[in-house]
């Protein structure tokens, strides 16, 4: 009894280790834009089963890719601090566990997508899945304009969700895909200034690490806030939204771009953590607006 009971606390840790591959809190969000997705184009009505394989498949490739990612930069999460407690750099877990740990997952939901949803949302998950590792992935160490790159697996998400729902990829799922890319830039150049030691640790050569007064940083991100006003109103020009989702649109661009201007007035870290904390208020508010309008 003393030795069996001796190993739960290990297994346990350890099931939590693999779920900490997976980036759960990071990827809650993207997988909640694939819901957001589905939604809007399910105009005939929701398909409970449809929805529950599009969300569960593209949760399983999200989390293979973010797996497969920690693996890519086992060496760079060694040199920071905010990441050199996760199960790689600390030997919880092997590479190579990790790396049949991402794959796995990857490629169940993959095949869950294609067959429980469509071939057409299985290709824009694998779209996904191979930008971010092969190319956004090893671009972080060799230029600033990563984060562009990065951006475009980053807003695919809401694209995976009407792919299923509609078995079509038009003018309404770009602009789902225009409103994330655009958020991603303050919402990671806030992030990146938070903690632009460790990224300098790191030597990855982001834009934080390369402006040390910060005032490029700042404001390439009130930039793409100020470009995110217009372009999260083109789901009305085409004709997925009413008045309700356009005040509530303008209303958060407006709140969010003026988080966005006090950064490039005062470049502080303070100013940059509400920033960041601004743009996670901003997304599932907006988000919300739009199903709510959709809905009533």
């Amino acid at each position: 009894m003393k030795s069996i009971t001796a190993t739960l606390p290990a297994t346990g840790s350890r099931i939590a280790d693999f779920v900490g591959l997976t980036k759960p809190r990071l990827n809650a969000l993207a997988v909640a834009s694939v819901g957001v997705g589905y939604w809007l184009g399910a105009t005939s009505g929701i398909n409970p089963i449809l929805l529950l394989n599009t969300v569960l498949g593209s949760a399983l490739v999200a989390g293979g890719a973010a797996a497969l990612n920690q693996v890519a930069e086992q060496d760079l999460d060694e040199t920071m601090n905010r990441t050199r407690g996760r199960p790689l750099p600390t030997g919880r877990i092997k590479a190579s566990e990790a790396r049949v740990f991402g794959i796995s997952l990857a490629a169940i939901g993959t095949v869950e997508l294609a067959l429980g949803a469509s071939v057409l949302t299985a290709i824009v998950a694998i779209t996904t899945l191979v930008s971010y590792l092969s190319i956004y992935t090893p671009l972080k160490r060799r230029t600033p304009w990563s984060t562009l790159v990065g951006a475009v697996p980053g807003a695919l998400p809401p694209v995976i969700g009407w792919a299923a729902a509609t078995g079509t990829l038009g003018v309404e799922a770009l602009s789902l895909f225009g409103i994330l890319f655009l958020w991603q830039l303050p919402h990671f150049h806030a992030l990146a200034w938070m903690y632009r030691d460790d990224f300098r640790r790191g030597g990855l050569p982001l834009l934080a690490v390369l402006d040390p007064e910060g005032l490029k940083n700042a404001r390439i991100a009130a930039l793409f806030t100020a470009l995110l006003i217009p372009v999260s109103l083109v789901p009305s020009l085409v004709g997925l939204t009413g008045s309700f989702y356009v005040s509530t649109a303008l209303s958060l661009g407006v709140a969010f771009l003026i988080l966005a201007w006090r950064l490039t007035r005062v470049p502080s870290t303070t100013r940059a953590r509400t920033l960041f904390l601004g743009s996670l208020i901003y997304l599932p508010l907006l988000w919300s607006a739009l199903i709510i309008d959709v809905a009533f």
